[in-house]
């Protein structure tokens, strides 16, 4: 089976502008191709690791890779998939966000003189001279093209603002401005980011010619990787300071039975042989495919030893119901304490088991909460700090988050 045949066969091809080329591109490790990141945050998240994993599959094949950071594009904000404007963030800021993604991107990535390359896009949009943008580029796009786009048809109603509206512009320059300096041939994206990427391939072609056109090859990854990695309104790092791999385990244990195989054959590299025969599996075998998934995702992120703990502790958990010394855990200390005491509420959000006292207040009232096995429905409730003196107590909220609570 070819390259692209396998990322047809794991479903991770939706639409493409130009089949016979990209064939021939990847299949003979001649594609070289970017994916872009906006810094909006100091890590990435698991809705980014499609982007990662696919990388690293076209890597494999002798392809070469270009993680672009958007220093530049980051500093105006896509509004595709939005129904409101980014909050906007200082050069400092996207700076330090960049250089986070780098090292969690080279867990994945082989980066290095002929292998993969991380450009940042800050270099060349910053430097622009609007006047000489307009004179350069804005003939070749249509205003009534860019209107019928979907990232903008669905922000139009509660207004779209014109540093938002230039996204597509920058989006399109960089890839005009990658195929000239480094070769760049090859853009892959969600669905979400198609018009922008096809803007970017018609730029080339006016700009530069019909036979430039002939190697610009736009490449659709499906959505479902750019959906993942929000649970519960928060999201799911790959930075285990802010999701713990045991979090980042459990994330991945909890998918959907509709959704465990195609999570399988996206992220994993386990053979496609093995995945189909495990596509009859049904009942309790899900169980055992969840845990696979989870298992692998978690090894390629926080490492097997890691993994293991992760998968060990759940494991306890679920059939013995209590094994906390792999389960993510907090220190109260003398400062959490108001005369003795934190209440219940308090002690959620200390957790991070709910993201405000609100919140914690209706998980609490709607009967989600235990608290060492024993349901706890009144948001009033106050502890004194020898309730978590010894191993603690062991926080449950809904049906598979544990936190164990310790106190100094």
């Amino acid at each position: 089976m070819t390259c692209y045949e396998e990322l047809k066969a794991r479903g991770l091809i939706a639409q493409v502008t130009d089949e016979e080329e990209i064939k021939e591109l990847i299949n003979n490790g001649k594609a070289t191709f970017y994916i872009g990141f906006d810094c909006t945050a100091d890590s990435l998240t698991a809705g980014h690791f499609m982007a990662l994993v696919l990388m690293k599959r076209l890597q494999l094949a002798g392809n070469r890779p270009i993680a672009l950071i958007g220093g530049g594009t980051t500093m105006i904000g896509d509004p595709s998939g939005r129904t409101d404007m980014r909050k906007m963030l200082t050069k400092e800021d996207i700076d330090h966000n960049a250089e986070c993604f780098k090292r969690q991107m080279e867990r994945f990535i082989e980066f290095g003189e002929g292998k993969a390359m991380m450009l940042n896009n800050a270099d060349w949009l910053l430097k622009l001279n609007y006047v000489e943008l307009l004179r350069e580029v804005g003939a070749c796009f249509s205003v009534n093209n860019m209107l019928r786009a979907e990232c903008y048809k669905q922000r139009m109603e509660k207004g779209l603002s014109f540093l938002e509206f230039n996204y597509m512009i920058m989006q399109s320059y960089d890839f005009y401005h990658m195929f000239q300096t480094v070769g760049c041939n090859m853009q892959f994206g969600g669905d979400d980011q198609w018009s922008n990427m096809l803007g970017g391939t018609e730029l080339i072609r006016r700009k530069l010619g019909k036979d430039a056109y002939a190697m610009t090859i736009t490449l659709l990854t499906d959505s479902q990787g750019h959906k993942m990695g929000k649970t519960a309104g928060n999201a799911v790092w790959l930075d285990p300071n802010k999701t713990s791999p045991y979090d980042f385990y459990q994330y991945w244990r909890n998918v959907g039975d509709a959704d465990v195989m195609k999570c399988l054959r996206m992220l994993t590299f386990l053979p496609l042989e093995q995945l189909d025969e495990m596509a009859r599996w049904k009942d309790a075998k899900l169980n055992e495919a969840k845990e696979l998934l989870a298992f692998e995702l978690t090894k390629m992120v926080h490492g097997e030893e890691e993994a293991q703990k992760a998968q060990d502790a759940a494991r306890a958990l679920f059939s013995t119901g209590g094994d906390a010394a792999n389960m993510p855990s907090t220190t109260l200390t003398g400062a959490d304490y108001t005369e003795g005491m934190i209440g219940l509420l308090d002690l959620m959000v200390k957790c991070g088991l709910a993201p405000s006292k609100k919140e914690a207040r209706r998980l609490v009232e709607q009967g989600g909460v235990e608290v060492n096995g024993e349901k706890v429905t009144d948001p009033a409730v106050r502890y004194e700090s020898a309730a978590f003196a010894g191993d603690g107590a062991i926080l449950k909220k809904g049906k598979k988050v544990f936190h164990r609570v310790v106190t100094e």
